[in-house]
């Protein structure tokens, strides 16, 4: 009984981790406030399954909604990949990731700073050569110290370090689940105005989907096309608030069909950050499926136990009539055996946290590296599996315990 529940609360709480890891909102004290839109550009030939227009922008749109800027914070994203040259005599160029984005980014999506802070509207205006980065690039690059005001080399152009962040890496990627699918790396290098990126002709790195061949090559064909590759994100304070936003979409789908550029209904969506994440498919199938089945042994086993239990305890029928005969009440019985199987529940409850260490330090052999590393073993996690342990057996033992309590004391000492 003790190896049966341990086994089936490890493999339910190992699985449990993992889904626990890929499905968490990663910034719940906001999500709800956060949302992606959506703009159906390409019309009923270029839209997926149940209708649905593309999960990006391209260019066009969105410097049309920067512009007219009817959210509390928007910003558009793009991916990048640019090299940074360190400042150190005779070393190499290092490849980092990052982003393009525009100053109300920060302040949106509550980036933690260790020094300074990210660029202001002005510097989004201008073009500025500024760039925040993060604390693993920063003690790359300058030992760990405060860095605001110095500059690096980033494709052969110098700029202006005004920021800091302090080891943010949210998982999943809420702002850039079109290009990620939510999980994956250590987090981005560094973040630059999105306008300076596209001046200075940064490519996009992420990805990209047209519904036709731009008409020139290069970044500057990106541009001109009707391929999406921009992510973008809105703050929204209440309801009220998304309402307008709609409608805004709403109009402005209206005004790209007056002008003859959209010839079909509209067709836009708005959803805040944990229903596209949602939309996406950001947790994987498999550890749901996982899950279910992990889930579906734990009962099993605990199918099993109640067979154990009730065939132990019947067994001593003998004792329980004699105890029922010397005046014992059945609460006392019952209370006995309760208190018996949760002694089983505990023991499998430790069994299950060794077998449950074990299972995620080993998830890496069935799951991807990058959902694998996000499954961690915390006190949380112990005490649920302990917690579960002991509850699962109470209930396995709530039967057996009533059968044993309800032996009645003349068959057994007659039959004895």
């Amino acid at each position: 009984m003790v190896l049966a529940i341990g086994v089936g609360v490890a493999a339910s709480m190992t699985t449990y981790s993992v889904f626990r890891a890929v499905s968490g909102d990663p910034i719940p004290w906001k999500s709800s406030k956060l949302f992606v839109p959506q703009i159906d550009m390409w019309g009923p030939s270029g839209r997926g399954p149940n209708g649905e227009p593309p999960d990006s922008l391209d260019y066009a749109d969105a410097m049309a909604l920067m512009r007219d800027h009817r959210a509390k914070r928007q910003s558009a994203i793009y991916a990048v990949a640019p090299s940074v040259i360190p400042t150190t005599k005779g070393s190499q160029p290092v490849n980092v990731s990052g982003y393009g984005v525009y100053s109300g980014f920060f302040p949106m999506v509550d980036a933690p700073f260790l020094f300074g802070s990210g660029w202001n509207a002005d510097a989004d205006a201008a073009r500025s050569a500024v760039v925040v980065i993060s604390s693993t690039l920063n003690d790359q690059l300058f030992g760990g110290h405060d860095s605001v005001g110095k500059t690096i080399d980033i494709e052969g152009k110098d700029y202006r370090v005004v920021g800091v962040l302090n080891h943010w890496n949210p998982q999943p990627i809420f702002f850039d689940v079109s290009d990620t699918g939510g999980f994956g790396g250590d987090g981005p290098d560094l973040f630059l105005p999105f306008e300076r990126g596209v001046a200075v002709g940064m490519p996009n790195s992420g990805s990209q989907n047209c519904d036709a061949m731009p008409t020139s090559s290069g970044f500057v064909g990106l541009q001109q096309s009707s391929c999406v590759w921009i992510s973008y994100l809105v703050e929204l304070d209440d309801a009220t608030s998304v309402s307008r936003y709609r409608s805004y979409l709403d109009g402005y789908a209206d005004a790209q069909q007056a002008a003859g550029r959209f010839t079909w209904a509209k067709n836009n969506r708005l959803r805040d950050v944990p229903a596209f994440m949602d939309f996406e498919h950001v947790v994987p199938d498999d550890t749901r499926v996982s899950l279910l089945v992990a889930l579906g042994l734990l009962v099993v086993c605990l199918v099993n136990t109640v067979g154990l239990l009730l065939a132990k305890f019947l067994r001593r029928s003998g004792e329980i009539g004699v105890r029922r005969a010397l005046g014992a009440p059945r609460q006392a019985i019952y209370a006995q055996f309760l208190i018996e199987a949760g002694t089983v529940g505990a023991a499998g409850g430790v069994l299950g946290l060794l077998l449950t260490g074990v299972g995620v330090a080993s998830v890496s052999l069935v799951l991807p590296p990058y959902i694998a590393a996000l499954a961690k073993v915390d006190f949380s996690l112990l005490a649920l599996t302990l917690v579960l342990a002991i509850v699962a057996t109470l209930l396995a033992g709530l039967y057996p315990t009533f059968r044993a309590s309800r032996v009645q004391p003349a068959w057994q000492l007659k039959s004895n």
